[in-house]
């Protein structure tokens, strides 16, 4: 490792937070701290020591040249349980000459990254080898400090290999210390990590009790060692929070691990719902879902739609379309009406004709309010993956052990977390749902309210609408849409003086909340580092790192494939100017440059001459420039519509 490192000279080196790292009555945990410790104090002042007593009660050390002074000698001292330097001579009378042989080792290197690592997690491998430098005056290059820092991860964190090795006992531990959670780990025939699935009893109890039957399936990529992808199912809560209902850990994203997924998902919630899932239309899982849920819905998230829009669609837009145009597909996506819908779409036709092709090619029915059959109660913006990016960015780079540990106790802190904050709700509703219902009753009190018959209801608003009590409808369709009551539902509800809670679903109560995080999840190990003392190994199945995959591959240049007949172009050379060679490969000298006679001065007359043209150059710009909004209204003709014959 340490083959091209280079000495230099002392720039005075002293530990954060510490004047001096050696010194007479120092104290030290064991023999092991004193002995790290006197080797970086050698590194960092220039000279080599021997030890001639070493063992762990006693240590003394001196300087490698004989007749040099320098001296230590540090021992245990039983009544205070400490190491402690009890002799030091710092001066040295040999004259520097044992800093040839203070070559610091592979250990010291990983050693002292690793105390730069509980500083600074994430510190990259460039500040530490500026940072070794300045304290130790040493230069090392960057593929030495980045086998040091792997090596001070493993110490510290565990080995991510070894890691997989702990799975078997892992599930089992789940399913022992939470009865009821669903886990399945599965293995290729070469011992290698092919995924696992994991849902806890709480999550599953929480789901099936509390939480609309609607499913949100994203993926996250984990940028670890082993490239592993991060799969999940989340719900949502009566208080609109995210709710994690599943996850897996797959060694690569495709169909077949999301379809796997989605099986061991079905077999875990057992419900009898009609579920509606909701995930990015780039990832084609509807057909995965239709085959495993047969009653199931789905649809297309609309935040992944924007994102796909942002990306792929740069312009040319008109108007100010590229402002615009986020706005109009939202508005597109929530209108409940197909003349709605046709009207925002409409205003992105005129926006960008390509743009409006691209969204119609990406079947609305699965994306709009409009033509959507199944129910997903308003919610086709949001974001789930931020959730788990959150709670993942810390710990990407840490065996899988350590991510599932971080995932369990996130997962466990959100539901107690939401137990205690509901204990503390006084109102019928969640704080969101009561929020907007109260709302709607303001705007309720000023609607008119017409009796036809004890269901059917006319309330008279900007427009006329129909309110159909029994079948819990409103010819507006916010209240089938979103389970909540309209203001044109609750203004009838008050003219009859019945309750408006009784007409709002059940998902929404503070009771359904409850029962959503009524289930705790119990620990499974304080220290993971105890795992090998806890399971039998020779009991266990034997799991290898999956195969790290292949990285994309830059697309290859287009060639030119030269056809029989066509004439070829000769080579020309720059230097002597012949054929058949460049000036690469020239071996004629180079020619004389010619030198014209024009006298200096004249050249000098000149000059102002050139730079007086500059000016009418730079005043026929803007007759260009005006000719450019000409250019753009013959653009947006092209784009408007015929008139009708």
């Amino acid at each position: 490792m340490f083959s091209t490192l280079k000495m230099f000279q002392w720039k005075g080196w002293l530990p954060l937070g510490k004047k001096e790292l050696l010194g007479w009555d120092r104290t030290f945990k064991n023999v092991a701290e004193f002995r790290d410790a006197l080797q970086k104090y050698s590194i960092a002042r220039r000279f080599a020591y021997r030890l001639k007593k070493n063992d762990t009660n006693r240590a003394s050390g001196r300087c490698v040249v004989e007749g040099c002074s320098w001296r230590i000698h540090a021992s245990w001292v039983e009544s205070e349980q400490v190491f402690r330097i009890k002799k030091m001579n710092k001066s040295h009378t040999c004259g520097g000459e044992s800093w040839k042989h203070a070559t610091p080792n592979k250990n010291w290197l990983v050693s002292i990254i690793k105390d730069r690592l509980r500083q600074m997690p994430r510190q990259k491998p460039r500040d530490i080898v500026n940072g070794l430098f300045q304290d130790f005056g040493m230069e090392l290059n960057y593929s030495q400090v980045w086998r040091g820092i792997e090596d001070a991860k493993e110490q510290l964190q565990g080995s991510k290999k070894e890691a997989y090795n702990l799975l078997p006992w892992f599930c089992e531990k789940i399913v022992e210390v939470n009865p009821g959670s669903f886990v399945k780990l599965s293995i290729g025939d070469d011992c290698k990590f092919q995924r696992l699935f994991v849902s806890f009893h709480a999550s599953i109890y929480g789901f099936q009790n509390g939480c609309r039957p609607i499913l949100f399936l994203d993926s996250i990529t984990l940028k670890s060692k082993y490239h592993e992808i991060l799969l999940t199912a989340t719900a949502l809560d009566g208080d609109d929070g995210f709710f994690p209902v599943s996850f897996a850990i797959v060694d690569i994203e495709n169909g077949d691990n999301w379809s796997w997924f989605l099986e061991q998902l079905k077999h875990a919630i057992s419900t009898s719902r009609s579920v509606t899932f909701v995930s990015d239309k780039e990832k084609g899982l509807m057909k995965s879902v239709l085959e495993v849920f047969e009653n199931a819905h789905h649809g297309y998230s609309i935040y992944h739609l924007l994102e796909n829009l942002r990306r792929n669609w740069k312009g040319p837009f008109h108007g100010d379309g590229k402002v615009s145009l986020p706005g109009s597909l939202v508005a597109a996506a929530h209108a409940v009406r197909l003349d709605g819908f046709r009207m925002h779409t409409e205003q992105i036709k005129r926006v960008s004709s390509k743009v409006y092709d691209w969204l119609m090619q990406i079947e609305p029915e699965f994306w709009t309010n409009a033509l959507f059959k199944g129910e997903h109660y308003n919610h086709i913006t949001v974001d789930v993956a931020a959730t788990y990016a959150d709670w993942i960015e810390e710990v990407r780079e840490l065996p899988i052990t350590r991510k599932l540990e971080v995932l369990t106790r996130n997962i466990t802190g959100l539901i107690h977390t939401c137990q205690r904050d509901s204990n503390c709700w006084t109102t019928k509703l969640t704080p969101s749902k009561e929020k907007k219902l109260q709302e709607d009753a303001f705007r309720a009190q000023f609607l008119k309210v017409l009796f036809s018959t004890d269901t059917l209801f006319e309330v008279h608003d900007d427009s006329i609408h129909v309110v159909d009590t029994e079948k819990r409808e409103c010819t507006c369709l916010e209240w089938k849409l979103t389970g909540l009551p309209c203001r044109h539902a609750i203004a009838v509800f008050k003219c009859k003086g019945s309750s408006v809670y009784d007409y709002c679903s059940k998902y929404y109560t503070v009771d359904s909340f409850c029962s959503t995080y009524s289930k705790p999840i119990l620990p499974i190990l304080d220290n993971f580092n105890d795992l090998d003392e806890e399971k039998d190994a020779s009991e266990s199945v034997q799991v290898l790192p999956p195969t790290t995959p292949r990285p994309p591959i830059q697309p290859e240049e287009k060639r030119y494939y030269y056809r029989k007949g066509e004439p070829t172009r000769v080579m020309s050379c720059s230097r002597c100017k012949g054929e058949g060679h460049n000036k690469a490969t020239c071996k004629q000298p180079a020619q004389p440059l010619e030198h014209t006679t024009t006298p200096a001065t004249a050249l000098a007359l000149d000059a102002p001459a050139l730079a007086l043209d500059a000016p009418a150059l730079a005043l026929d710009a803007p007759a260009l420039a005006l000719d450019a909004p000409a250019l753009a209204l013959d653009a947006s003709a092209l784009d408007a519509p015929s008139p009708c014959p």
